[in-house]
């Protein structure tokens, strides 16, 4: 059976620099009936178990180590036998939530298969040093993490992210990409490149 998107939505906290916040996350999941990845692991072990089923857990995939993107990590991935993986730059975030367990690293332009598709990695920082976003040309979608939503750019105002920095992303890595391709964000709802490369601009423009 062709590869296909699945997705469901946890609830939990955000915790940085001393602040907590509520936040809703999505969760995609990319495979077919056999084998799948988990693209982030936010708060809810058994809603991601549930997605998961009876299929092979091949990694978890994390677009970046803010918390709300890890918390039950390890526990899939003790769970299923499968391993995290995430782009080195972000380990200081990690290790935030983690101090004792460890990753696999993410390279940008690795490319990861799933399912008789691909995922490229596309390292994007800005809202983290090490945020990433995975492109699946064949499926026309891009799961972007907190890199880019639907209105514009991820945030930057906390620690270890900046806005030029994620603006020289989204310009270099991302909005080059099809205007027809599907955004899966890391929280709300889809967008398109097409749609937010007008958004973007009107970000730059105000500078912030």
């Amino acid at each position: 059976m062709a590869a296909r998107v699945e997705h469901v939505v946890t609830s939990g906290t955000f915790d940085l620099d001393g602040g907590s916040w509520d936040v809703d996350n999505n969760v995609w999941l990319v495979g077919d009936d056999d084998e799948c990845v988990v693209i982030d692991a936010p708060h809810d072990a058994e809603a991601i178990a549930d997605l998961i089923g009876d299929r092979q857990l091949l990694a978890i995939l994390c677009t970046h180590a803010h918390n709300d993107h890890v918390t039950v990590a390890q526990a899939l991935s003790v769970r299923y036998g499968a391993p995290v993986r995430l782009h080195p730059d972000d380990e200081v975030l990690w290790r935030q939530t983690y101090p004792d367990f460890d990753f696999e690293p993410l390279e940008d332009g690795e490319t990861l298969s799933v399912a008789g598709v691909e995922l490229t990695v596309v390292h994007t920082p800005g809202h983290a040093p090490g945020a990433v976003c995975f492109y699946a040309p064949a499926l026309g979608v891009l799961f972007s993490g907190d890199t880019l939503f639907q209105g514009g750019p991820g945030a930057t105002g906390r620690s270890y992210s900046d806005f030029g920095t994620i603006i020289d992303s989204l310009e270099e890595s991302v909005l080059t990409l099809p205007s027809d391709t599907v955004v899966h964000t890391g929280h709300g709802a889809d967008t398109t490149i097409g749609d937010e490369a007008g958004s973007v601009a009107d970000w730059i423009a105000r500078g912030h």
